[in-house]
């Protein structure tokens, strides 16, 4: 590593208690209108913030945190890269595009080793999200892989599609299953034999993440390697049959299935087999990656371990090696904010719960795990309950407070940042009533932060990481549909000095994002911005 260094702030008067960073996870600023679940929630200490006038608007979605067009939304990965590194960077979706188009995910060392197996008489599997939400996955990137085994003559293609709801229509799962079904018959040609294998909802189903809830990810190998699940002829009879059976159920809450002919699966995965996980977001990849490479796995027994190759998409963990194969080079992020901080000696606390810690540590240090100094770092993980987002919308954000407001009072730590996950992970489940609770207990406990902040006579800084909350519902032909993804939305940035020495004003930015935040925290506490970094939202009088 470089030895990084930060240079003084002419100026600069040093304030006595520290800068707290407040993430407010998926609360953005929408219409303000009925379907606005931010703007009808009663929130007086965010109102009253907004309202004092350090208050600016921050793009957090599109190229403004490094993804192909400004038609795709932000999500809590890209936009903590962004606030942990000050710059704009590349991002899995834009990568993975360019790589496509360029042809070099076929290039490499695991293509080859793909189509190695294949013609060993291997079958090639695919598994991930079937979704062209542009968060977790595209489902172009699955068929422009499709069509390359077929060109390649791979016989034999299995996919085990994940259903979304979440980042696109919570009911939308045909829309993207249908048309799987069409073209993996089509590309039954010339002795092909593609088949969709097994499958489920996102969350019941292969991706949990954080180690939250280990029994999602045993239920997807069960389906996808050993083939145990409830068994359909087809994934369209088994969406349509979960349908029927309960009209309320969203897609991302699906059991998992499994695709029989007279009986039998279709598709398990086998010796001599490749696997690809084709999501290339890495939170929710991690672990069913684990599942397949580690040695001594000991998170659920796994029964039978195929002497499979595996790769994913993208290395989701780069310090960790997870997985060991993929197919597109990650982003390289480095000379992150934590590098710069700690280098001059600042002691920091980041905490949240475990939905978001990895947002706060993993993702806010560049995709890199683990302490950069542990010497000056604490990292602090409040374990998430295993229950319906909507059916306790408040989650951890008292205990998340309680640790803030108790590092403030210990005054050890200069620079404390913190994600309340409600706003994001609530409005996910698209229950209004739920929504308006989740802003109003992050509010809740901001006041609290608020109180306890000016008494340290220290300074707060509120921002959010992308908008989710801020949109319950949509309406179209007068009928009402649930939202659940994230927004296009902007999200605030606010600043309130409590230490008694007026020394700062917002800068004059243009179209401001995410990324400015970085160069902000190193002004505020005393610094000028690294070189590279995108320009700080402050300056000094």
């Amino acid at each position: 590593m470089p030895q990084l260094s930060l240079r003084p702030l002419p100026g600069y008067k040093p304030f006595p208690g520290p800068l707290v960073t407040v993430i407010m996870d998926g609360v953005g600023l929408g219409k303000r209108d009925e379907s606005d679940g931010v703007f009808l929630a009663y929130k007086p200490t965010i109102d009253s913030l907004i309202k004092e006038g350090f208050f600016a608007k921050l793009k957090a979605h599109g190229k403004a945190v490094g993804l192909p067009s400004d038609e795709d939304m932000g999500n809590s990965e890209v936009g903590h890269n962004a606030l942990g590194c000050g710059r704009v960077l590349a991002q899995g979706a834009q990568l993975v595009n360019d790589a496509v188009a360029s042809g070099h995910i076929f290039s490499g060392k695991a293509w080859a080793e793909i189509a190695a197996r294949a013609r060993a008489g291997g079958t090639v599997h695919f598994i991930g999200l079937l979704s062209d939400g542009n968060v977790h996955s595209n489902v172009a990137h699955l068929y422009a892989m499709l069509d390359r085994c077929a060109e390649g003559g791979m016989k034999k293609v299995r996919v085990h599609p994940l259903l979304d709801g979440r980042d696109v229509g919570e009911k939308s799962a045909l829309d993207y299953v249908l048309p799987l079904e069409k073209k993996l018959a089509e590309l039954c040609a010339s002795g092909r034999d593609y088949r969709a294998a097994s499958g489920g909802g996102r969350m019941v189903t292969t991706m949990d993440r954080y180690g939250a809830n280990w029994a999602v990810v045993e239920k997807g190998w069960q389906a996808h390697v050993l083939g145990i699940g409830r068994q359909f002829a087809s994934v369209s009879e088994a969406v349509k049959t979960y349908y029927a059976e309960d009209p309320k159920i969203t897609d991302q809450y699906l059991d998992s299935f499994v695709i029989a002919q007279n009986g039998k699966p279709v598709g398990t995965i086998q010796d001599g087999d490749a696997v690809v996980f084709f999501n290339y977001r890495g939170d929710r990849a991690i672990e069913i990656s684990r599942a397949f490479e580690e040695e001594g796995f000991k998170e659920f027994d796994r029964r039978r371990v195929p002497r499979a190759f595996y790769a994913g998409l993208m290395q989701y963990d780069g310090e960790a090696r997870i997985p060991k194969n993929f197919l597109v080079e990650p982003p390289a992020i480095d000379k992150v904010l934590g590098e710069y901080l700690c280098a001059a000696g600042v002691p920091s606390f980041a905490v949240s719960e475990t939905q978001k810690f990895g947002h706060v540590t993993y993702f806010w240090n560049g995709n890199n795990s683990g302490y950069i100094d542990e010497a000056l770092e604490q990292y602090l993980e409040i374990p998430s309950d295993n229950i319906r987002f909507d059916l306790k919308p408040w989650m951890k954000a008292a205990e998340i407070t309680d640790a803030v407001v108790a590092a403030v009072q210990e005054g050890r730590r200069k620079f404390i940042r913190l994600n309340f996950p409600n706003g994001d992970m609530v409005a996910h489940t698209g229950v209004p009533a739920a929504v308006r609770v989740a802003v109003e207990c992050v509010d809740l406990g901001l006041s609290r932060i608020v109180s306890a902040v000016e008494k340290a006579k220290g300074v707060l800084m509120v921002t959010a990481d992308h908008g989710n909350a801020d949109c319950m519902w949509t309406e179209k032909n007068g009928k009402r549909s649930p939202h659940v993804a994230h927004t296009l939305n902007p999200v605030p940035f606010i600043v309130k000095n409590y230490s008694g020495a007026e020394q700062w004003m917002l800068s004059d930015l243009q179209a401001p994002g995410l990324s400015n935040v970085a160069a902000s925290i190193c002004n505020l506490l005393g610094y000028e911005a690294p070189e590279g970094y995108d320009p700080s939202l402050v300056t000094l009088r």
